[in-house]
């Protein structure tokens, strides 16, 4: 009778060590709490506004950060012919949300399986998303300070977009906008982090 010797594991499917999948876990409920805060927060400072303006992008909606700023926000807009920001037409509010808890539940999923492969494809995918999330925010920021009404704009200066940073500060006209995350945004970079770490550098079980 011929022995055959078993064919070793292949390193990518085989478990990591407990605590690799426990803080695998960690970034996929820190990833699922992100919704319950705001991701990124757009401000505006001028001479005429020393509080400041300023709104929350939430995974599913857009608030102004004091009481009455989206409304104030969208006034100083019509002045000089940018659109109104309205929540309820912005398609990407509808899905970003159950799409940030699915990835979080499977990574969840992906934590209790332990293997290597599972959890570098989430990782991976995560960061793709980001990617492509940033994109579209900056796709939109593009669209919302290049597509100006100037036929009715109150307000015209040749020339003159309003294009708000993606990360960081500018200047528009007399005002200062800021853009950069919010809680909910700083949550879901650091399960992002920690999830491409745990997948790339954790060592299989003995």
């Amino acid at each position: 009778m011929v022995l055959q010797t078993p064919r070793p594991t292949s390193p990518s499917l085989m478990k990591v060590s407990r605590n690799a999948r426990l803080l695998f876990a960690l970034a996929s409920v820190a990833l699922g709490s992100a919704v319950l805060f705001p991701l990124w927060r757009v401000s505006l400072t001028a001479p005429q506004y020393p509080e400041g303006l300023g709104m929350y992008i939430w995974a599913h909606t857009v608030a102004g950060v004091g009481p009455n700023d989206l409304q104030n926000i969208n006034g100083l807009n019509h002045y000089i012919g940018m659109q109104r920001i309205e929540p309820d037409a912005i398609p990407e509010l509808r899905v970003m949300r159950p799409g940030i808890l699915a990835m979080a539940a499977l990574g969840l999923l992906v934590a209790w399986m332990g293997r290597r492969a599972f959890m570098r494809t989430w990782a991976v995918l995560l960061l793709v998303s980001a990617l492509v999330g940033l994109a579209d925010f900056w796709r939109w920021e593009y669209d919302y300070g290049h597509n100006l009404d100037l036929e009715h704009a109150p307000i015209k200066v040749p020339g003159m977009t309003y294009q708000p940073p993606l990360i960081g500060s500018k200047a528009l006209l007399n005002f200062t906008a800021t853009s950069l995350p919010a809680t909910g945004g700083v949550l879901a970079l650091g399960a992002m982090v920690l999830g491409l770490g745990v997948a790339f550098r954790a060592r299989e079980q003995a």
